[in-house]
Formats: structure tokens, C-alpha cells, sequence
């Protein structure tokens, strides 16, 4: 059974307690969409919100970050309160940074390491982390946007990593992030996904609960 994390990007802000609530009895985990308007297009929420969702949150956050430098705000991001992190490895490639020493200063932190990757980033470059970090997300959209239509080609990329963790002998995550719902969650199970990241699916649906069920 994959854990379900919906995304807080598709929440109804103007009534957010009410989504966090529906995180806290029914799912797994908080997925936190940080966008700078930099390395994506658009702009999300900061640290005001997050730190109120942290304030009710009952179960871990994941913070995925859409951001340039990301280093900058892990020690933050850690006093926050996630459990999780994730950083892209376009981001890195940007600026010049070295992926494994932003891995090592996550942990340094007490939070899992994660790597983040748009669907067109090459393979080749991501497999040779997965013995680094504790999770890998693939995302299944392009970053930046919600509401994408899912990327059908997100099923072999998440075999290629459960394929390269097993020849390794390593264990870790597999999220995959974007355009995820009931009807594509048992597939993407299959393939190796062990987190499942759902905002549309689960905030604009007319029964949040029924949802996130079917995709567990």
C-alpha cells in the first residue's frame, strides 16, 4: 500500500484548517509545493503557511522545493518540522552545486533526503543517486503548475529507478508527483511507487475521503 500525500497547493485557502483536517484523519502525509518564480514559473506560499500547517499537522510534511538554492532554507525547512525534502536536480545543474553535499546537509538536519527531476530530465543523470538519498520523486507534470494531465511515460521512468534500487540492494521511496488519481495509483503502485502525491484529485473532488481511499 503506497502513502498517500495530497497536495496543500490545491487546498481551499481560504478554509486551509479544513483540508488540513482531511490530511489528518484520512491520509499519510503533507505535500508542500515551495515555487520561487525562478526554477518554475509560478509563485506558491512560504514559510507563513507551512508553519501554520505545522501548527495542526498530525502527520509528517514532505517539502518539495521548486526553488533555485536551495541549501539556503534547509536548516529552516527543518525547524519547521519536515520529515521529508526534496530538491530538483535541475536546480542544482543551475547554479553549479554539487547535489551530495545538499543531500548530506538535509540529513545533517534530521530530515529525509529527497531528489526531485522533471519528466525530461535524463535518466542517465538521476540513476546514479539512488544510493544517496532516502526517496527519489519523479514528477509525472512539469514543475510549477497543478493540474497538469498526467505524463504517461512516468511508468517507465519509476520502473528504472525500482529496478536500479533493487540491482544496488538499496531501499528507498518513490514518489511520484503530478496528475495522480484512482485511475492511474494501482498502476504506478506496480511499477514501484511507494508515495503517491494527489492535489487535484483529492481538494476538487466532492469526497476527499472516498479518493484518497480508492488510491490506497
Amino acid at each position: 500500500m503506497a502513502l498517500i500525500a495530497p497536495s496543500m497547493l490545491a487546498a481551499d485557502f481560504l478554509n486551509l484548517g479544513k483540508d488540513v483536517d482531511v490530511v489528518n484523519k484520512y491520509a499519510d502525509i503533507f505535500h508542500l509545493d515551495i515555487m520561487d518564480g525562478t526554477l518554475v514559473p509560478n509563485i506558491s506560499y512560504g514559510f507563513p503557511v507551512v508553519e501554520a500547517m505545522a501548527k495542526k499537522a498530525e502527520k509528517p510534511m514532505d517539502a518539495h522545493l521548486m526553488i533555485v538554492h536551495p541549501e539556503k532554507y534547509v536548516e529552516r525547512f527543518a525547524k519547521v518540522g519536515v520529515s521529508y525534502l526534496s530538491f530538483h536536480l535541475e536546480a542544482a545543474d543551475r547554479d553549479g552545486l554539487d547535489p551530495k553535499e545538499i543531500i548530506a546537509l538535509i540529513r545533517s538536519n534530521g530530515v529525509k533526503a529527497g531528489i526531485a527531476v522533471n519528466p525530461d530530465y535524463p535518466l542517465e543523470k538521476l540513476l546514479p543517486y539512488v544510493p544517496e538519498v532516502d526517496f527519489i520523486l519523479i514528477m509525472s507534470v512539469f514543475a510549477g503548475f497543478g493540474g497538469q494531465k498526467f505524463i504517461e511515460g512516468t511508468y517507465e521512468r519509476v520502473k528504472a529507478v525500482k529496478a536500479e534500487a533493487d540491482r544496488l540492494g538499496v531501499k528507498i521511496d518513490i514518489e511520484v508527483d503530478g496528475g495522480v488519481s484512482p485511475a492511474n495509483a494501482a498502476a504506478l503502485k506496480q511499477c514501484g511507487a511507494t508515495m503517491l502525491v494527489a492535489g487535484s484529485a483529492v481538494f476538487k473532488s466532492d469526497n476527499p475521503r472516498e479518493v484518497i481511499e480508492l488510491m490506497k
